[in-house]
């Protein structure tokens, strides 16, 4: 018990310190976690193997993120975003996955091996982009919006990579560890296609229809107990058991936790929901953070730093590449573009879940997969100097840009009084000046509120 005392207390030390650090020197937080992870893991070596299982655990932060950006959109907004969701994500995806096979198959790859590479490096870090964009206050910007569908479409994405991996399987691989070793419950492991596709449709609508009818008798049942604690209780409860409904029919969990949320966004309770998860939310993905961070094998690295480095370099310049195309394609642009290209030009989080279910299948050699492992890493180590570019050297030149060429407006209206803002207050004032007589003129951004 000690043991997980100590190093409950060291990782605790570690991001206290550093993130605080980092945001003062405007790093961002996530850097500060993935710095902190650096130091206490490889640097240092204060934490050790834990790590693994901890990042496993600590990945729940991603869904309880998701759960709460479903819960700032209802449904109407899903469909209205449907033209960036499917054509933006799906070329997204299609195109670097591609780009990812035909690289890796020319490296000398078994074509097996390559399609699964190109699987693993279509994906982007929903965790270290969402937190991101979400701290620098852009997720309404059009490049963060447009990030956002393509990031969501990665995480459905996921659901047939996991399924047509298996059937990639090289005969010359032996599989990474023991079947038994990585066995988890599902409904759906025996069943023929078609029941599987009952089983999973049948789940999706579950929590559809448990959303919206059952939900908010069970939590006002909950809140006339008067307990705070009861009612944080109920709402991991609701998102852990989404979480395992949507693992025992081999869904992404976070995946069905942005479906709940999108679900419960027009419940009375929505607010009290995401003040209860927000702190786990936030805990968990910076324990998530420092585990990437920690389980970088610097020994590996050392052997091979400059391929790692230039595997990592070149993911990164080619979804670059990629994502400035369907920028211009779907005409996203100015900074909005450099913003949606600069921060999805990385491997993701779900990268380390392909990993491990390649390995097991007999798809990607252990070496391999532990070099693969090491560029993820190193992708993700670098998405926050990514942001650094784009605040302090993208960000600046179209403002100025926009500053040189914006001219002052000509308001020919003249009046003794100028109300700048048509709020609720600046309403009330315009009421009184008409009521006595004193012609204004209003001044808003807002041409509804005009």
């Amino acid at each position: 018990m000690t043991d997980y005392f100590i190093q409950a207390f060291i990782y605790l030390v570690a991001a206290v310190i550093a993130v605080p650090l980092a945001k003062r020197f405007g790093l961002g937080s996530v850097l500060g976690y993935l710095v902190a992870g650096v130091v206490i893991g490889p640097v240092t070596g204060l934490v050790g193997q834990e790590t693994v299982t901890l990042q496993h655990f600590a990945e729940f932060g991603v869904v309880m993120m998701l759960f709460l950006v479903g819960m700032e959109l209802d449904p109407k907004s899903l469909w209205a975003m449907r033209v960036r969701l499917l054509g933006l994500g799906g070329l997204q995806v299609a195109l670097t996955a591609a780009a990812a096979t035909g690289f890796a198959w020319s490296l000398g790859l078994d074509w097996q091996t390559a399609v699964a590479v190109g699987f693993l490096f279509s994906l982007s870090s929903t965790a270290i982009v969402l937190q991101t964009l979400t701290e620098k206050g852009l997720v309404k910007t059009e490049g963060g919006q447009s990030a956002f569908s393509v990031l969501l479409f990665q995480d459905i994405a996921v659901i047939p990579m996991l399924a047509i991996i298996p059937l990639l399987a090289v005969p010359g691989i032996s599989p990474s560890g023991g079947e038994g070793e990585h066995s988890s419950l599902s409904l759906v492991e025996h069943l023929p296609g078609w029941a599987h596709g009952l089983v999973v449709v049948g789940a999706i609508v579950l929590v559809i229809v448990c959303g919206h009818y059952l939900s908010r008798p069970l939590f006002r049942y909950v809140v006339q107990s008067g307990m705070r604690e009861v009612f944080t209780a109920t709402s991991l409860m609701l998102i852990i058991g989404i979480a395992a409904l949507m693992s025992l029919v081999n869904l992404s969990p976070a995946l069905g936790a942005f479906l709940a949320g999108v679900v419960l966004a027009n419940s009375e309770f929505r607010h009290e929901l995401e003040a209860n998860i927000e702190p786990f939310k936030g805990l968990l993905l910076g324990l998530f953070f420092i585990t990437v961070g920690a389980g970088i094998n610097f020994g590996v690295l050392a052997e091979s730093w400059d391929i790692v480095l230039l595997l990592a370099l070149a993911v990164i310049i080619g979804k670059a590449l990629i994502l400035v195309g369907l920028a211009l394609a779907f005409r996203i642009r100015s900074s909005d573009g450099w913003l949606f290209t600069l921060g999805l030009a990385q491997a993701g989080e779900f990268g380390f879940v392909l990993l491990t279910y390649s390995t097991q299948n007999r798809v990607i050699p252990a070496d391999t997969a532990q070099m693969l492992s090491l560029v993820v890493a190193l992708s993700m180590f670098l998405t926050p100097l990514l942001f650094i570019v784009y605040d302090r050297v993208v960000l600046p030149r179209y403002q100025k840009a926009s500053n040189e060429e914006a001219e002052p407006d000509e308001i020919e209206e003249q009046a003794p009084v100028i109300v700048a803002g048509v709020g609720r207050f600046g309403q009330i004032v315009c009421r009184l000046l008409r009521a006595n007589n004193i012609p204004s003129v209003a001044l808003d951004q807002s041409l509804e509120q005009i």
